[in-house]
């Protein structure tokens, strides 16, 4: 780039009727320009608040003086710096409340998990508690229904028991009946 604004200055010089000095001023100008250079910064506003104000490239080349195109290009490496930091201090702050948010996240995580965990616990004890109690009722249960078992048995062994005393006495009344040859006063006891 350098060496083209040279080749037009050189071949400006002759059309033009400009003392020799003005010559060399263009050239030592187009040479620190090549020394200065300037770096391109993509610079992203879709995040920025406020855009500073940018200098076009082309002011920087138009202007006559090499000391101030010197100043112009010093002051706009010096903002694209100050940008930078910026950026820079902005990007580790988003990263510090990010690694925050994350942390507190995790806290809050492993304390519900503790807590599920402990009302887990809870409830299993519950259940077993429960389980024994139904055990034990199922138990108590059961010694009632054999203890009805068992008074249901003895009230058909007295019934059984009865039946026989009665069939016994019935024989006895009818071997009497028979001996004596009387009837019974009673035929049937439905009659």
């Amino acid at each position: 780039m350098a060496e083209a604004e040279q080749k037009k200055v050189e071949t400006e010089a002759p059309a033009l009727p400009a003392p020799p000095a003005t010559v060399e001023a263009h050239k030592d100008v187009a040479v620190e320009k090549a020394v200065v250079p300037v770096p391109e910064v993509k610079v992203d506003d879709s995040k920025a608040l406020a855009v500073g104000d940018k200098i076009p490239d082309s002011a920087v080349v138009k202007s006559s003086g090499g000391s101030i195109d010197r100043d112009v290009a010093l002051a706009q490496v010096e903002k694209e710096k100050r940008l930078s930091f910026v950026k820079a201090w902005e990007e580790s702050e988003k990263t510090k409340a990010e690694n925050k948010a994350q942390k507190q996240l995790s806290t809050v995580a492993s304390w519900e998990n503790s807590k599920k965990a402990s009302l887990e616990a809870k409830l299993k004890k519950i259940e077993e508690q429960l389980e024994h109690q139904k055990a034990q009722y199922a138990e108590k249960m059961r010694n009632k229904v054999a203890l009805i078992h068992k008074q249901a048995e003895e009230k058909r062994a007295m019934v059984e028991a009865r039946r026989g005393e009665e069939l016994l006495k019935a024989e006895e009344m009818a071997a009497k009946y028979r001996a004596t040859g009387h009837t019974p006063k009673k035929l049937l006891g439905c009659f």
